[in-house]
């Protein structure tokens, strides 16, 4: 199964004016455990100016199949950025959080921030993941192009070790991310239950604070409170771009904020423009 939505995380879409698609492919049972999706942003922008895309990402690590050279994006702790140009395209594998443990030897978070090359880090043959990223870039067929990163992925497997922990990890993730539910078509969050503290999050969990930390640095690449605040932030973007009128003290409010000025200054440093500025441009 495809799809063709740029997702949640996406600062202003409705920039690209249609000239970038996003296609989504789900992966194969063998490993739907460590993968989310994989992902391939298609775009002509040929007799058109170049365009910025911004991105407040996910608490996931992505392998990326791109020109010059395939590389290993860890957790992008700010905002996300490439000028696309031109015609072109690359092909992502987004694994879930914690899941791409297994295939390094050390934490995640050293990987937090950083773009590093595929073949260094994965290993294997030499030039091989590079040949096989231009393979993958060379076709248009969306499954076509996801049986040979699987390929290669499945290759990797033997390789590492079993850890139950991931599956662990990426629950606790995907559990924050539901405790900060989509608002109503009125603005107003009503699902629950929501989740805005590390000390809620470890209480809950029966976990110690600092177990909890730990166990994101060596899986997500990520602390807890991150997760947390940025799970709000893409709330608060996904309304922003939803071109409504918003309530912003409101808004503060649902999604666990003291006030909106605490909102701002989270959304602020997050994006670089107050809520209400980046909503009205």
């Amino acid at each position: 199964m495809s799809g063709h939505g740029l997702g949640r995380g996406v600062l202003r879409p409705e920039a690209t004016g249609g000239r970038v698609e996003v296609r989504r492919q789900q992966p194969r049972p063998a490993l739907a455990a460590l993968v989310d999706f994989y992902w391939n942003p298609r775009w002509d922008l040929r007799g058109r100016p170049d365009h910025e895309q911004k991105v407040l990402a996910h608490p996931n690590v992505h392998l990326v199949f791109e020109a010059p050279e395939p590389l290993v994006y860890g957790v992008q702790r700010g905002v996300f950025s490439r000028v696309l140009h031109g015609r072109d395209q690359v092909f992502g594998v987004k694994f879930r959080p914690g899941a791409f443990r297994p295939f390094i030897d050390g934490p995640v978070a050293e990987l937090a921030d950083r773009a590093v090359p595929a073949a260094g880090l994965l290993g294997g043959p030499a030039g091989a993941v590079e040949a096989l990223s231009r393979e993958i870039l060379a076709l248009d067929d969306l499954a076509a192009m996801t049986a040979l990163a699987e390929e290669y992925l499945l290759e990797l497997l033997p390789g590492t070790r079993q850890d139950p922990v991931v599956a662990e990890v990426a629950d606790l993730v995907e559990r924050i991310e539901r405790g900060v539910p989509p608002a109503d078509e009125r603005g107003r969050i009503t699902a629950g239950p929501q989740l805005f503290r590390v000390d809620e999050l470890a209480r809950e969990l029966g976990l110690p604070v600092r177990r909890l930390q730990r166990l994101f640095a060596e899986y997500v690449g990520a602390s807890p409170k991150w997760v947390l605040r940025r799970a709000r932030l893409h709330e608060a973007a996904a309304r922003a771009d939803g071109g409504a009128d918003i309530d912003w003290a409101a808004l503060a409010a649902d999604l666990g904020y003291a006030d909106q000025a605490h909102l701002t200054r989270d959304f602020t440093a997050a994006v670089g423009a107050p809520p209400s500025r980046y909503a009205s441009r």
